[in-house]
């Protein structure tokens, strides 16, 4: 007669072999083993999570819809930007492999401002809306209900008021106070809202509940687009910080890049078709800058971020500098770092001296050692809580988006990122960069080394968790 015990016994076997098949298919070592761990230690816990967030993909008829709009919108955008031919000197595999993973081409003739001030970004935006003629498109992760995002839902309001076409995309779940508290008022406008990625039991094509769409984009008659790191919401509303923001304001052709990754994610949603020869609008030249647009998330074949920035750090011959609220890297990333600063390569890693996020905090932490002995020179910006996301690479390349230097923002989030192969952006950004580091500390190695026991424990746990972070 089989008992309860051994039927226990058995089933924690079947799950452990079964899982032992199923986990580590298209997973690194890395992540295999953390979701191991978690299956040997605890399996019926363990394969629940597993089921729930243990895969990276999108509902098939997400997966049908991105299919289809992504191939439609981006072959119109192609065929009316200002396309470059020859690409500059020494960056034309980087530009070849941006186009290869996001669709995007290069494009000419473009204007990039580099926006650092909190509320002026707020302002800035706010002016633009209210000089809209025909439409106002923005999608955000995090739209609250507080001063700030009012500040731009009263601009959106006033917007619709003259007859501008206004939509606003919030994230599901980074945006459930907007979608709540927001939302309605703005609806009442005759402005429409939608949320992404939001899940539901009976929800059809609902999204894994630990999806984000994490990008940040504002268009305003599709001739002014706006990306970066901050989000609708107050500078200090996380108690005891207040946030450090960078932010593109960009016109010109590639502003189209920007609403067509922005209504490529509004068809996912929704699967209706908006026109686009009124939404992509042929583009002046208005500045001498190149771009180029690498959208990425789990939609993708491929970590497009990760992809392109690992390749970028291989590729550099002088400098690197990362600045970044979270770094929870890949093995790829951290060996690509490590490879470049034993080549003799500059590798500076910019950081939030505070924590907004114990756990990731804690793992974030965890790799300092093992940087610093390679000779990375770390920074503790002090001031505030630095939440911009850019790279420098040498002196003639800038990525500014959206992305995070963890596995959450590679693997699970839907992220843009700007790439832009123009000395003069990058000269603007370095300025910017040394702002942070005469306001931060650099990491000592041997001074790292005297902190306390406990805290390296539970930084090396929580380490353990970087796959599910």
């Amino acid at each position: 007669m089989i008992t309860w015990t051994a039927l226990g016994i058995l089933s924690h076997w079947l799950i452990c072999a079964g899982m032992m098949i199923v986990v580590p298919q298209q997973r690194s070592a890395g992540a295999a083993r953390s979701w191991l761990l978690l299956v040997f230690l605890l399996p019926w816990v363990g394969v629940l999570v597993y089921l729930l967030i243990g895969r990276a993909r999108l509902p098939a008829l997400r997966q049908e819809r991105q299919a289809r709009v992504s191939d439609f919108i981006r072959s119109a955008v192609e065929l009316r930007a200002s396309v470059v031919p020859h690409p500059p000197a020494g960056r034309a595999d980087a530009i070849a492999l941006t186009r290869r993973l996001g669709d995007f081409p290069l494009t000419a003739g473009n204007r990039c401002e580099l926006l650092t001030a909190y509320q002026g970004i707020i302002d800035r935006l706010c002016a633009d809306i209210d000089a809209a003629t025909h439409h106002v498109h923005l999608s955000y992760y995090i739209i609250a209900a507080d001063r700030t995002a009012r500040q731009v839902a009263d601009a959106l309001v006033r917007a619709a008021g003259r007859g501008v076409a206004c939509r606003v995309l919030m994230d599901g779940s980074g945006s459930k106070r907007g979608l709540h508290h927001l939302a309605p008022r703005l609806r009442a406008a005759g402005i429409e809202v939608m949320a992404l990625l939001a899940t539901g039991l009976l929800r059809r094509g609902a999204a894994r509940f630990d999806l984000r769409n994490h990008r940040k984009i504002a268009i305003i008659d599709g001739r002014i687009g706006y990306t970066g790191s901050q989000n609708l919401i107050d500078p200090d509303a996380v108690r005891g910080l207040v946030y450090q923001e960078l932010v593109v304001r960009l016109a010109g052709p590639a502003v189209r890049q920007l609403q067509a990754v922005l209504l490529a994610d509004r068809y996912l949603e929704c699967g209706q078709e908006l026109p686009l020869h009124e939404l992509l609008p042929e583009m002046p030249e208005t500045g001498g800058t190149l771009l180029q647009t690498l959208p990425s998330g789990p939609g993708y074949r491929h970590a497009n971020t990760l992809d392109l920035l690992v390749s970028l750090i291989h590729g550099a011959r002088r400098r690197v500098v990362i600045t970044t609220p979270y770094f929870v890297p890949t093995e790829s990333l951290l060996d690509a770092l490590i490879i470049a600063a034993l080549r003799g390569v500059a590798v500076v890693l910019i950081v939030a001296a505070q924590i907004d996020q114990t756990l990731v905090g804690l793992a974030q932490r965890s790799y300092y050692d093992q940087l610093l002995v390679s000779g990375i020179a770390i920074h503790a910006y002090r001031p505030r809580f630095l939440h911009a996301k850019h790279v420098t690479i040498d002196d003639d390349l800038a990525l500014i988006g959206t992305s995070n230097m963890d596995i959450r923002s590679f693997a699970l989030n839907a992220e843009i990122s700007l790439v832009i192969p123009d000395p003069a952006v990058v000269a603007d950004l370095r300025r910017i960069e040394d702002g942070y580091l005469a306001e931060a500390e650099q990491l000592d190695l041997a001074r790292w080394r005297k902190r306390p026991a406990a805290l390296r424990i539970a930084q090396n746990l929580a380490r353990l968790m970087d796959a599910v972070l």
